[in-house]
This record gives structure tokens, C-alpha cells and sequence, in this order.
């Protein structure tokens, strides 16, 4: 966790004025100070593909500040000035946060202005961890199919929060090392994986993260993912079935103890989130509600659930412009293309696809939504572009909640 100091200048509320205290001019009620003001927070996810393909690549450059592609990522963050953002595939290394916000966000990229998020979270993730153990069955123990969760190297695909809110780093709970055998009525599919195996199975393909933001006097708890694509396997599914039940987690970890008492976290701590406690569930979900290679229901788990908020759609014209010019798969396609998040390959499959997420609870009015999908006419689309993508395959996701603030 990295997090920067920041000055708060603060008025008060009488002035010394040779050498007796005056009054100020206009004295407030004293209830006041407690009286609750609507404040609008922005959340958003941005799947800003920050990988590199070596261990360094990326730290060297964040290190620059010329590197395109994250100049655009930094950009494409200024432009929809979000409140707070998860970075999903973002290589770890804590080094990392300091050098993309002190080189890139807050920087001004090509006429945007700067963003200051003076807290973050980072932490390790099963991304290129190795096993030790033949995961995918070809008869070799090693390489990115055989760590915990695929990479070439530990960290690799990671991900990263900023945010303009302080961080309660103390409470802070990550689920990396949760097995995924310890979940009740798992999918691990059977036959593939032996005893040893199943035994060592973590759920987490990169990681589960609670991440509570603190807002004046109250707590959202970003609950940050990143589950595996429901491809790369073969008849098993045990991609497909993973995908799932990383979805399913967060579906448990909100719905109240009886659902959520299995769970546990890296520090030995059980239990769910508390009921009534605020939520935002966001990341890159790799699971259409209708189209796409993801096991039929697996974000539904999500989207259907009774304490989050659905009623609002993020959407975009450019992602209507997209799925027509593009054609192919996406003719086929029973989703609403407004919502398409991600700009997959059109021929044969899947198209493109809503697969990033910001799903607040419900007890988080929501004022608005979108996605950031410039079409071919405005300004801003080569921040999108057209494959090879100057930025990323992934749109960036934007929900505003209203939360009461009390001063």
C-alpha cells in the first residue's frame, strides 16, 4: 500500500486579532456541523492493459513518462476524472504507484488536466506464482499454465486503486490464498485435477480485494476483482467453472453470514461483509449477462443479486458504432451493444462483450453511469482507436453513487 501525505488547509473558525479572540462575522448553528450533505463519488474500473510481457518492462516505462500507451491510460483517467479507480492488469511492483501517479496522472496528457490521488493500494497477486504442480495436465510442472493464476511471471496482470478518499489500509482484507475447495458446491471440475491438486487450488486467479474507502464519516468498501477468462481450457472448463465461482464470491461475501461464513482471508479473519455496510463491486469480470464463452449465469450471480443495484446501465454510442461497423460475431449477439465494455475480435468470436463491471449495493443511489466509448467523430476516439488499440482492448467503466457526508 502506498499512500501520500496531503495537506488540508483548514479554517478556523475565529481569528487572533490583537491579542483577543474575534469572533467570525456569521456564526453557524452548532448542529450544523452535523448535518448531512449529498456528495457525489465517482467509482470506475479500467482494464488498462499495463502489462508487459517481461518482469521490468513495465517499471521501466513508468519510469520515463514518454510511454505511449500508459499516457493514453493516464489520459483516458483524466478525461473521466473518476473518485476513485481499479487498474486492472497492472503489473505488480509497489514501485509502480508512485511512478504512474507521479509521472503520468498527474501530469497533464495532451490538454487533460492532472488528477491527484494522494492514497493507493496495491498488493501481490497468484498471477505467475508457480505452483510447483502440473495444473493444466500436459505432463510439465512449470510455465505460466501452471502457476496459480496464468502469467509469465509473479505479478504479471495485476491490479492497483487509486483513490481521492482515504484508504482504511487496517481493513483492508485480500482473499489471495483462499482455496478453492474450501468454497461449498464448488465447479472444480472433476476427473482433471488430482487430490494434490485440488488441495492446493487457489479461487483467485489474480486476487479478492476488500478495499474500504472513507468518505467524511462514511466507509464503501471497493470490493476489487478480477476473475479468469472462461477460455484457454478444453472440454474440463476448468477456466469456464473458475470464472464462475470468482463471481460467485462476491455474491456470497455480500449476502449476510449464512451464505458467507466459509470464507476467510490472508490474515485468518472469516466471515463476509456485514450487513448494511455499503459496497461497490468493480473490475474486469471476463462474463457477458448474454452473449460470449462464460458458463450461463456466471455474472447474473452479480447482477441478479437482491443487494445490488442494477437500474442503471453504463453505456456509450461508441460501443453502438462499434458492434456495427465491426459486424461479424456481433450481429449474432442478444446483448444491448450500448453496454459493451471491451472490443474483442470480431471473427469468428466473441465480438464485443460487457464484461467490466461497477455494481453499487443498493443502498447507493446512483445518479449516473457510461462508458468511456468515444465514436469515430469526437475528438477523444484515439484514445480507443481501432485494433491494434493505442490503449487497450477495455473501455473504461464509470458509475456516480450518492453518499449523505456529514461535515
Amino acid at each position: 500500500m502506498t499512500k501520500r501525505a496531503t495537506y488540508i488547509p483548514v479554517l478556523a473558525a475565529a481569528a487572533l486579532v490583537g491579542g483577543t479572540l474575534a469572533a467570525p462575522a456569521v456564526a453557524a448553528p452548532p448542529h450544523d456541523r452535523d448535518r448531512p450533505v449529498e456528495l457525489d463519488v465517482r467509482f470506475a474500473t479500467f482494464n488498462a492493459s499495463l502489462n508487459r510481457a517481461a518482469e521490468g518492462e513495465l517499471t521501466a516505462d513508468l519510469s520515463t513518462g514518454e510511454d505511449q500507451q500508459a499516457r493514453n491510460v493516464a489520459e483516458t483517467i483524466q478525461r473521466a476524472a473518476p473518485d476513485v479507480v481499479l487498474i486492472n492488469e497492472f503489473d505488480y511492483a509497489p514501485d509502480h504507484v508512485d511512478l504512474f501517479r507521479d509521472n503520468y496522472l498527474e501530469v497533464g496528457q495532451d490538454g487533460a488536466e492532472p488528477v491527484d490521488y494522494p492514497y493507493a493500494y496495491i498488493a501481490p497477486s497468484n498471477t505467475g506464482v508457480p505452483s510447483g504442480l502440473d495444473l493444466n495436465d500436459d505432463g510439465q510442472v512449470g510455465g505460466p499454465d501452471d502457476a496459480y493464476g496464468f502469467g509469465f511471471f509473479p505479478g504479471q496482470y495485476g491490479m492497483v486503486v487509486y483513490s481521492r478518499f482515504p484508504i482504511d489500509t487496517e481493513a483492508v482484507r485480500t482473499f489471495q490464498r483462499f482455496r478453492w475447495a474450501d468454497m461449498p458446491g464448488n465447479l472444480i471440475p472433476t476427473g482433471f485435477y488430482d487430490a494434490q491438486e485440488r488441495e492446493a487450488l487457489r479461487l483467485s486467479s489474480k486476487s479478492h480485494w476488500d478495499v474500504p474507502i472513507v468518505v467524511g464519516r462514511q466507509t464503501v468498501h471497493l470490493l476489487a476483482a478480477h476473475p479468469t477468462p472462461p477460455t484457454f481450457d478444453g472440454p474440463e472448463d476448468r477456466n469456464g467453472r473458475r470464472n464462475h465461482d470468482e463471481i460467485r464470491f462476491w455474491a456470497d461475501y455480500v449476502a449476510g453470514p449464512q451464505h458467507s461464513r466459509y470464507i476467510y482471508d490472508d490474515r485468518g479473519r472469516t466471515g463476509g461483509l456485514a450487513p448494511g455496510e455499503r459496497f461497490v463491486i468493480a473490475g474486469d469480470y471476463n462474463a457477458d449477462p448474454h452473449d460470449g464463452d462464460s458458463r450461463d449465469g456466471a455474472i447474473n450471480q452479480l447482477l441478479d443479486h437482491p443487494r445490488v443495484s442494477t437500474q442503471v446501465v453504463p453505456d456509450s454510442e461508441g460501443a453502438v458504432e462499434a458492434a456495427e461497423v465491426q459486424g461479424g460475431a456481433n450481429e449474432s449477439h442478444v446483448g444491448d451493444p450500448a453496454h459493451d465494455t471491451a472490443d474483442f475480435n470480431d471473427n469468428p468470436e466473441p465480438g464485443n462483450l460487457r464484461v467490466d463491471y461497477v455494481l453499487p449495493s443498493r443502498s447507493l443511489p446512483v445518479r449516473d453511469a457510461g462508458v468511456f466509448w468515444p465514436t469515430s467523430d469526437d475528438p477523444l476516439f484515439d484514445l480507443v482507436g481501432t485494433f491494434p488499440f493505442p490503449t487497450s482492448d477495455h473501455r473504461l467503466v464509470w458509475t456516480d453513487v450518492r453518499l449523505p457526508h456529514r461535515r
